[in-house]
């Protein structure tokens, strides 16, 4: 993996509660709360410039488009950020996912390093299919009686994709941390 062993391991004790607290509320009232996405987002902003300090870091070039720039990788994770918020905020508008969830992918895109993209991919979907049955399975059993009023129960087809994101970036980190560079 091309995420530093060492940044996973700064941010992981921040980002985990705050993805336990995402897939709960998700899963309760079928939305992601903005402070808890804000939260994330602070995180990476606050923590980041211990894990990643823009100061020493080497400036790495790369393109926008047809511009050049070079940047810290501090800056770089930052811009994920903002390149995935809009992606969020078109897939939103066209229906394709709520805007908690576009939101929270925005604030957790400054976490994921671009080389290790297909690895995320795998672990999205890896996490939502067993999310996905896990949900399904209490849903349509006696587990559903330790939290019979939540929403997420009562929406047909609909899912909370927070218990698939929050999980993905809580994998993601851990296994940062085991097989990061």
């Amino acid at each position: 993996m091309v995420i530093p062993a060492a940044a996973a391991a700064w941010f992981l004790p921040f980002v985990l509660p705050i993805c336990f607290y995402v897939a709960f509320t998700d899963m309760r009232e079928m939305r992601i709360k903005n402070h808890a996405v804000v939260a994330l987002a602070l995180v990476f902003v606050v923590v980041g410039l211990v894990a990643l300090p823009p100061w020493q870091a080497p400036w790495v070039p790369g393109n926008i488009g047809p511009i050049f720039l070079t940047l810290p990788v501090y800056g770089w994770q930052l811009f994920h950020m903002i390149v995935v918020l809009i992606v969020g905020i078109v897939l939103n508008a066209a229906g394709v996912m709520g805007a908690g969830d576009a939101k929270f992918c925005a604030a957790a895109a400054a976490f994921i390093w671009l080389g290790d993209l297909m690895i995320l991919m795998i672990i999205l979907a890896s996490t939502m299919l067993g999310a996905f049955f896990a949900h399904r399975l209490a849903k349509y059993s006696g587990l559903r009686q330790i939290a019979p009023h939540w929403e997420s129960w009562d929406r047909g087809k609909q899912f909370p994709m927070g218990l698939t994101l929050a999980g993905s970036l809580a994998i993601y980190l851990i296994l940062g941390i085991i097989h990061g560079s």
